[in-house]
This record gives C-alpha cells, sequence and structure tokens, in this order.
C-alpha cells in the first residue's frame, strides 16, 4: 500500500506539474475543475501533487536540483577548477544565462515562478467553496491547513530567494490583469502572511494522517526551519530584533511541538540516516522519502559516493578543519592524543563521529580536488568491492540507487530549536539551560556509533556544558562563543546537504566564502604522497599536485621532490571565485529577476521592481 501511494502522488505530480518551470502564472489543470471538488479523496489527491516539489530527497533519476550532494557552493566544499562564482549579472529571461539556474540551485529555492501559490490558492478556494458541506469540521480545517501549510512553505521559499514578492491570498483570474502583474510585496508583509498560515497548519492539521503523509509534526519540522530562517535574516539582514523575536519564538514554539510529542528520537548511527533502503519505523526521521525499483523509482545520488568514478568536489580545508576533537574543543585547544596530526587514521580517532561516517577513511586521487572522498550518502557495504575487488553492485551505479532519504530529521529540529533559543536570549528572550544543550546538541553527540566505526577506534565526542564552553581561537569575534559552537554543530551535521548556503545568508556571513581571504577554502585533506599515493608521483602530475606545509610553505611537485610532497593536498588547478562583497548594482544575498520579466509589465501597462540591490537593466 505505501509503495502504491508513493507512486500515486508521482504521477499525479507528473500530471499536475508539467508545465510549472515555464509558466510563471499557468492556466487551470482538469483537477481543479469545478466538479473535482466532492470528496475527501479527491482533496487527498490534489495535496499529494505537492509532495515531489516540497520533499525532494534524492530526487529522480539523473534529476538532482535541491538534493544531496548538489550543494557544492558553499565554504565547505573544493571544486576542481575555478570555484562556482556568485551571479554578477541580472540575466535576460528565464533560462537564458546559467545564473538564473545557480540562484534555483544554491539558494535551495524556486525560480520566479508561482505556480506552486496559485495551486495551494485554488486548494484553499475550493475548499471553502465547494467542501464545507462535504467533510467533517476535522477533515476541513486539517485540509485548509495542509493547503496553507504548502502556501506558506512556498512563501517562505521564494522570500528566500528573491525577498519582497508579489503576495497572492486567493486563486487569481488569468483576465485579472491588475492582480496577476502587481508588482512585489514588502517582504515583511509577506512573512506576516507565512507565519498565519504556519501557525494555522500547526493547530489544525492531523496529528496522524496515516503514513508517509503529512502531519502536524511535519509541519511543525518545516516551520521551525523557516521560522529560524527568517528571524535571523530579521537580526542580521535588517536589524530588527522585534520581528527577529518573533519569528525565533515561532521556531521555539514548532520545536517544542515535535520534542514534546514523545515521538521521535537519536537512535541510528548518522551512515544509517542515509543509506538505508527503508527508515519509515525510523524515530530519527519526521519524514522520509522512499525509492522503490520495481516501480521505477530511483536515483542517482549514491552513485557519486561510489568510489568508482572520479569526483570533481570534496570537502575543503575549512571545513574539515572544523569538525570537533571528541572533547568537544576545536583541535588547536584539544587536549586529546594526536588532535593536531591531520592524517586521515589521526584524524578519525580523534574528530566527531561524523567525519568518519561522511567520508572515505584514506585519501584518494578519485577526489580529484580535495584528496578526500564523501561517502555520506552511500551505505558502508556498498564500498565493499574495494576490498574484494570488481566494481559497484548495480544498486549503487548510474540512476539504480535506491536507498531512501530522510527528507525531515529530527537532528535538524534539535539544531533549529537550539539556534533559535539562544538566538532569542540576545533580543531578549531567556538565557538557553544547560537541560537545553542536553535534549538538543548533547543528544546528537550520543548517537549511536557503526560497528565499522568503532574498530577503527571511532568515539563520541564528549557532552557540551555551558560552564565550559569551547573557546575556539579561530572563531568569527561578532559570533558569540554559544552561537559559533551551535553553528559548527550544523555545519558538522548537514555537511553537503541544503543547509549551509542558506545558512551563510541568514546569517550575513557570505564573505566566509571569499577564497581571497581565505586561502583553505581551496585546499583539501592532509596527503602524505611517498606513502599513501606513491603511484601519484609521475610524470603526468608533475606542476599539477602540491601541498601545503603547516607552516604555509607550498611545495609544487616537479617530478624530483616525491619526499618532500606531504602536507594539505592543493591541487594547481584549485583557483578561487572573484570578490562579491561591495560590488555595485551586485546583492549575493538576494538573486535579481530577469530584464525580459520587468520588461513584459511594462508592456502591459505596470511596473514590476528589481530585486533590492539589483539594477532593472542587464549589466
Amino acid at each position: 500500500m505505501r509503495r502504491y501511494k508513493f507512486l500515486l502522488f508521482i504521477i499525479f505530480t507528473a500530471i499536475f506539474t508539467s508545465c510549472s518551470d515555464i509558466l510563471d502564472r499557468p492556466s487551470l489543470t482538469t483537477a481543479e475543475d469545478d466538479t473535482f471538488w466532492n470528496s475527501e479523496q479527491k482533496v487527498r489527491l490534489y495535496a499529494n501533487s505537492f509532495y515531489a516539489n516540497f520533499f525532494v530527497g534524492y530526487g529522480s533519476g539523473w534529476t538532482t536540483p535541491y538534493t544531496p550532494m548538489n550543494y557544492n557552493f558553499n565554504d565547505d566544499a573544493v571544486i576542481l577548477g575555478i570555484q562556482p562564482q556568485f551571479g554578477r549579472v541580472v540575466p535576460t529571461s528565464l533560462g537564458s544565462t546559467s545564473a538564473d539556474m545557480m540562484w534555483k540551485s544554491d539558494f535551495a529555492g524556486p525560480t520566479w515562478n508561482f505556480y506552486w501559490i496559485r495551486k495551494a490558492n485554488v486548494m484553499i478556494d475550493r475548499i471553502a467553496r465547494d467542501m464545507g458541506s462535504v467533510l467533517t469540521a476535522n477533515a476541513y480545517n486539517h485540509w485548509m491547513g495542509i493547503a496553507r501549510f504548502y502556501r506558506g512553505l512556498e512563501y517562505a521559499r521564494l522570500v528566500n530567494v528573491f525577498g519582497d514578492v508579489p503576495y497572492y491570498s486567493h486563486e487569481v483570474a488569468n483576465t485579472d490583469y491588475d492582480e496577476l502583474y502587481k508588482d512585489r510585496t514588502p517582504r515583511n508583509e509577506v512573512m506576516d502572511s507565512v507565519y498565519n498560515d504556519f501557525i494555522y497548519a500547526m493547530q489544525n492539521v492531523r496529528l496522524n494522517d496515516g503514513e508517509m503523509y503529512v502531519n502536524r509534526y511535519v509541519v511543525a519540522s518545516f516551520v521551525s526551519r523557516w521560522a529560524l530562517f527568517e528571524g535571523s535574516w530579521q537580526k542580521y539582514y535588517y536589524h530588527n530584533d522585534e520581528r527577529a523575536s518573533k519569528f525565533f519564538q515561532l521556531a521555539i514554539e514548532a520545536g517544542d511541538m515535535v520534542i514534546n510529542s514523545g515521538k521521535y528520537d537519536i537512535t541510528l548511527d548518522f551512515r544509517t540516516l542515509f543509506g538505508s533502503t527503508d527508515l519509515t519505523k525510523a524515530k530519527d526521521c519526521i519524514l522520509y522519502r522512499r525509492y522503490d525499483a520495481a516501480q521505477g523509482v530511483t536515483h542517482s545520488i549514491t552513485s557519486n559516493c561510489n568510489m568508482n568514478s572520479p569526483i570533481a568536489e570534496g570537502p575543503n580545508l575549512n571545513l574539515i578543519k572544523s569538525f570537533l576533537c571528541i572533547d568537544g574543543k576545536d583541535y588547536q585547544s584539544s587536549d586529546v592524543e594526536n588532535a593536531k596530526k591531520f592524517s586521515m587514521e589521526n584524524m578519525i580517532k580523534t574528530r566527531d563521529s561524523r567525519f568518519e561516517a561522511s567520508f572515505f577513511d584514506k585519501p584518494t586521487p578519485m577526489a580529484l580536488s580535495s584528496y578526500l572522498y564523501v561517502v555520506k550518502f552511500i551505505p558502508r557495504e556498498g564500498l565493499n568491492y574495494l576490498k574484494d575487488g570488481g566494481t559497484p553492485a548495480q544498486e549503487y551505479q548510474g540512476v539504480k540507487n535506491v536507498t531512501g532519504y530522510p527528507v525531515m530529521r529530527y537532528a535538524e529540529v534539535l539544531l533549529n530549536w537550539i539556534e533559535a533559543k539562544a538566538e532569542y536570549a540576545t533580543v531578549g528572550g531567556p538565557a538557553v539551560m544547560q537541560s537545553d544543550i542536553d535534549i538538543s546538541i548533547n543528544k546528537i553527540r550520543n548517537r549511536p556509533l557503526a560497528k565499522e566505526a568503532i574498530a577503527k577506534g571511532v568515539k563520541k565526542t564528549a557532552p557540551m556544558k555551558l560552564t565550559e564552553l569551547n573557546v575556539d581561537p579561530n572563531r568569527d569575534t561578532s559570533v558569540s562563543p554559544l552561537l559559533w559552537e551551535i553553528r559548527r554543530e550544523r555545519r558538522m551535521e548537514f555537511a553537503f546537504e541544503y543547509a549551509r548556503i542558506i545558512d551563510l545568508r541568514r546569517w550575513g556571513k557570505l564573505n566566509y566564502m571569499d577564497t581571497d581571504a581565505n586561502e583553505e577554502l581551496l585546499m583539501g585533506t592532509w596527503v602524505n604522497f611517498p606513502k599513501e599515493a606513491k603511484d601519484e608521483l609521475k610524470a603526468g602530475n608533475v606542476g599539477k599536485i602540491r601541498v601545503v606545509k603547516k607552516d604555509g610553505k607550498q611545495i609544487a611537485y616537479d617530478g624530483k621532490n616525491g619526499n618532500e610532497m606531504v602536507g594539505f593536498y592543493y591541487r594547481i588547478q584549485n583557483r578561487g571565485r572573484l570578490p562579491f562583497l561591495g560590488v555595485p548594482n551586485m546583492n549575493p544575498y538576494l538573486a535579481p529577476i530577469s530584464t525580459n520579466q520587468i520588461e513584459s509589465y511594462k508592456n502591459r501597462g505596470y511596473q514590476l521592481t528589481q530585486t533590492e540591490g539589483w539594477p532593472s537593466t542587464a549589466n
């Protein structure tokens, strides 16, 4: 039955969304006809079509936007060659340049497209108009809550990318040009409406609507994510503590709802979270996307972690150094033996367990940019072929992957909740207590370890204590020690998932991506070439590979100095991105809209304002 349900919403998504990428305001679909809205089952089928848009998981087939491993535009990843650039020009039309796709994939949000807003509004309007005598009061409130949740969710994502956007509270007729072509609504007004939608959904969506369907805890989990984003944006971008407080409190309330339910826990080792074929019963997952080869629902993300093909992106040295030691301190402050030695053998034993679970345990030339291969999204058994010989099993190749993805994890809710509490304390809320830390960060640090990890010497990280809080000498001094360590937990937990670029933007910290200021963004792991990669010391690599010693000295391979090639890997081809802050007519925190879009409004006698910080004409 579960597989049938999943296939149903894939089919309905295909029916209802085939034009969503090219139409800003699409016409009515057959499912929106007046005769459709006559039963709860019809409402459910309509609602199911939202799933694949909002809960992407690992994507489908070769389709990977919004999926793990697709997020390499941040300060965690280094790419072979020139690093991905911030968009520096206003596109002329949607799809006319790579810029609009870069904004879409790297900001984890939609393009300038109101298809899903209209679709949610149609659902709201039809329920209100046609379903009052059809549904019970409970069902009516539930489905209205589902529709308002989707509307709020999409507006939160649009605001995340563009800031001010036109707000529509109801279905707009295709002939109502004054509404269709109205200018942007101020962000605060939009987000107040989102706030109201989220509150309504948290109060009215069913606690349980069946396995794998959205329920009140799914709603609250996503509210914790986007309320934290908006609270942070208000604090750091607008410097509006009053509005920041409003959304931090909402994030806390949403987190409380999930935590106090007692339904969720941290019970699985980190790698199992991403390498299982069925986590529908796992307490670690609040919403989970399952794949099934028999139904033709597969993905390709695991293939990017199978060690069978070279990969162009990998963790940079800045991320590597950010992992805590097992005593809960940064590597410079740690008392753990060998904490300052960066060989993989020492890193695995001295660092937080998420390090071993996320990366291959030996430096490898298969990781072209960093010599450290991401294996976070493949089961441990998927790499057994490296010991036994041969190639990966078929299910770990191409688009045949069937591992499932935890779309929303309890760990994320805990980290959203504790950060919101810490931020709320800075704008007038109560101080964070040790009990808050124990419920959240320390619960995550105490997650079980895989037997394979234990065999390598991996240990759990010591609990965080507010009275003995780590004071990192490399901390951004504009950030308190507590917030710095909470942000570090997010970085370790969500590496190569969706979160990092959004986190940097909501904190006002895109400067962390400045490769001119931090060359470690272009480096990789520690490599002892004479001992670990002697085969790479060959004529073909002369002038291509180099290492950086701990004192900063760079040594490029010249064919004769192989014994000196010990240090942090720094591929010659790895080059920085262009400066991005302080550039006129360029706002790296928000995306521009195309000049053709602005022109289409003008041609009909209307005005559409360009995104804050961008010119109205193409650069």
